[in-house]
């Protein structure tokens, strides 16, 4: 290496004295010696190994009566002319500003354009052992490409980056979410918490406690792994499942035959608010709020033949039960987070079947998220929406008895004849919790393939006559 920077500095200090007697009439005679010496040391470092690129380096080849030939041949002043890089020892020539055709100035180019990397020397040292002033302004154009090449990088550049990106993402990424009333891997909760996931978000789950050890034996075991797969190929992850049962504000609500029950022991800290106080020990706060819970225990009852106590159960596990948990999850919500809640057109429209005070907690659920919207919005800055979900052959869906009939009822009445999946459901989900719905608060959002826009249906016999396009599944 020793050996390497001689040779440079040697180099440097001919060039030098070549421009300092630049008006002496022996120029030329100093030049062709320069050249010499230099053309003599380089030979001597590739005889001994040490200089591998000399042969091919057309800074070994370059001479300073070469320069001024070259100067001469260029037609056009503002030429770029390219040097070679010689990456061997740490030197790069680069590409030599505009300048005159003069040898003076061509030669001042050639050695202010030597980089040198910091094994060999720095640029100060190289300029104070060559005594020229004009190197340092140099130093920049060593690592600057020419004029033209800039452009076609940064077309280039343009051409991978600023792409427009296909579709429009839904980014949760950073997001904490809690779905209350995930006990399965087919419900609407599961596909909710998988949407949410798939979009980045991390997933906290409230789970019935009777069920609580059911469904950890069950994912713990791999059952649920085929279910938890993301469209990424990634199994969803839950961050940590809490037992909740909703119907208790506080431990103060609970009564003694629920806190000796044998499907309660063993859990603790259940009831919405301790829930909510343990979520908030653990994260901190979270961005979304999920209610998929509903139970009315006289559901298959008419409305006429449900009691006080099965509507009221009915009312205070689907409905009042939102509010509860916006109550005391809100104080540990992000502003700008989101609460969405599950509904069904039983609140608006008669579905027989669909009894026990039920569809009286759905209307009451609807009117409350209008409400909730407006209080959680001013107050707390979070949007409250609900979905108004088609029918699903989940778990609880079979509890009722007839939810095959409906699915079959909505292919042939809906304006889009398939069959609904939990995934569209948690899709929409997906985006009334993103900034992408950052306006949308109050609503009712309908995913039931329109079904809810029908009037009548068209199944009936009565319209046999008219010409409606059907499916045939």
């Amino acid at each position: 290496m020793n050996n390497r920077t001689a040779s440079i500095n040697n180099f440097a200090n001919q060039s030098s004295k070549v421009l300092q007697d630049e008006t002496a009439k022996g120029k030329l005679l100093q030049s062709n010696n320069c050249t010499k010496q230099s053309r003599s040391r380089t030979a001597r470092a590739s005889e001994q190994g040490r200089h591998p690129e000399a042969r091919t380096t057309a800074l070994a080849k370059f001479s300073l009566s070469s320069l001024s030939t070259l100067a001469h041949s260029i037609p056009n002043r503002n030429k770029h002319i390219k040097m070679a890089s010689i990456p061997a020892i740490g030197l790069q020539m680069t590409t030599a500003r505009q300048y005159t055709a003069s040898p003076l100035k061509l030669c001042r180019a050639g050695v202010a354009s030597l980089g040198i990397e910091s094994k060999v020397g720095s640029w100060a040292k190289l300029a104070s052992s060559c005594r020229l002033s004009s190197l340092i302004p140099f130093q920049h154009s060593f690592s600057s490409p020419p004029k033209q090449s800039d452009k076609v990088a940064t077309k280039a550049m343009a051409e991978s980056t600023d792409k427009p990106v296909a579709g429009l993402p839904i980014d949760l990424k950073g997001k904490k979410a809690f779905i209350a009333g995930v006990a399965d891997d087919n419900g609407y909760g599961w596909a909710i918490a998988k949407s949410l996931a798939a979009a980045g978000a991390e997933i906290l789950v409230g789970t019935w406690v009777p069920a609580l050890n059911i469904f950890e034996t069950s994912l713990r075991r791999g059952k649920f792994d085929e279910s938890r797969v993301l469209p990424d190929g990634s199994l969803m992850e839950i961050a940590k499942i809490y037992p909740l049962d909703a119907v208790f504000d506080s431990p103060e609500d609970v009564p003694e035959d629920v806190k000796t029950n044998k499907r309660y022991a063993g859990s603790s800290n259940w009831t919405v608010k301790e829930v909510a106080e343990t979520v908030k020990q653990d994260f901190g706060s979270i961005d979304i709020l999920v209610h998929s819970l509903a139970n009315g225990p006289e559901v298959t009852k008419p409305l006429l033949e449900t009691s006080r106590h099965g509507y009221l159960a009915a009312i205070s596990a689907s409905s009042y039960s939102y509010v509860s948990l916006l109550k005391h999850f809100l104080p540990i919500m992000n502003p700008g987070g989101s609460s969405i809640s599950l509904t069904y057109i039983a609140s608006e429209r008669i579905i027989p079947g669909y009894g026990g005070g039920m569809s009286s907690a759905k209307a009451a659920l609807e009117s409350d998220t209008k409400v909730l919207a407006f209080e959680a919005g001013r107050k707390y800055k979070i949007r409250v929406n609900t979905i108004s979900a088609g029918p699903l052959r989940s778990r609880a869906a079979k509890a009722i008895g007839f939810i095959d009939m409906m699915i079959d009822y909505s292919l042939a009445n809906a304006p889009l004849q398939k069959e609904l999946s939990a995934e569209e459901v948690g899709n929409t989900a997906a985006f009334l919790a993103s900034p992408l719905a950052s306006a949308v608060t109050g609503a009712v959002v309908y995913v039931d393939n329109g079904l809810n826009a029908m009037g009548v249906g068209v199944d009936s016999p009565i319209f046999e006559n008219l010409d409606i396009p059907k499916d045939k599944h």
